[in-house]
């Protein structure tokens, strides 16, 4: 989501009257960012801070800082915070400003920051260790097929919480008008778990009847932690 978006989505969520009855709900944030190779090392300490001061402010309730396996110069941010007012405030504070000025010094590409409200947000997640990985999946379909991958996504959510080795699965769905735009977080305590939660019947099942109604790739990104910074 481009700087001039992200602004708009936010003064709508504050101020337009559809929007009002979410005003109270959780902002969910997803933000991928990538550094130049030679940057690497930089880019996790400037990130892993942003994620520790991000969770110092008020209204924020998780901030995880993760790095890709892989693909060590992309990571991605996942932050909650209260409410729309709460993640306004933190947008336009000093130092979530300094943050961004001086990855402007390291990144190679443009930070892609995407605004979310919780689709389906797991009531019992569970403790995460330091072989936890993390996954996130972009899921972008037309328009007009949007409720259909709600359906979808919905038959997936639960039956995936009761697999060996789940840690957390939660789905975020974005703000008006991208609603045909979900993001998939979830942690397994091991590579092996997330291996054999792949093979699982729900799995199979719906990464067939997704594939026809994807508007973009399928976007399915595993991550390490920078370290917990996650709120009790």
């Amino acid at each position: 989501m481009k700087r001039r978006d992200l602004l708009l989505a936010s003064a709508a969520l504050l101020t337009a009257p559809s929007l009002r009855a979410q005003a109270a709900r959780p902002v969910y944030v997803a933000t991928y960012l990538e550094v130049r190779s030679a940057s690497t090392r930089a880019g996790k300490a400037l990130i892993a801070q942003y994620a520790l001061n991000a969770r110092t402010e008020a209204g924020n309730t998780r901030v995880e800082a993760l790095q890709e396996l892989g693909r060590s110069n992309r990571f991605v941010v996942i932050e909650a915070w209260q409410d729309p007012a709460a993640f306004a405030a933190h947008d336009q504070a000093p130092q979530t400003r300094t943050f961004r000025d001086q990855l402007k010094t390291l990144h190679h590409s443009p930070y892609d920051q995407r605004l979310n409200t919780g689709f389906a947000i797991d009531p019992a997640p569970q403790k995460t260790t330091s072989r936890t990985v993390y996954v996130v999946t972009h899921v972008d379909v037309p328009g007009a097929f949007r409720e259909k991958a709600e359906g979808l996504l919905k038959q997936l959510v639960e039956p995936s919480r009761t697999d060996p080795g789940q840690v957390r699965y939660d789905l975020y769905q974005q703000f008006e008008p991208r609603t045909n735009h979900f993001t998939a977080f979830s942690a397994w305590d091991s590579p092996r778990a997330f291996e054999t939660h792949g093979s699982t019947p729900h799995c199979l099942q719906f990464r067939e009847a997704i594939a026809p109604l994807l508007g973009a790739l399928y976007d399915e990104r595993i991550y390490q932690s920078l370290g917990s910074v996650n709120r009790p």
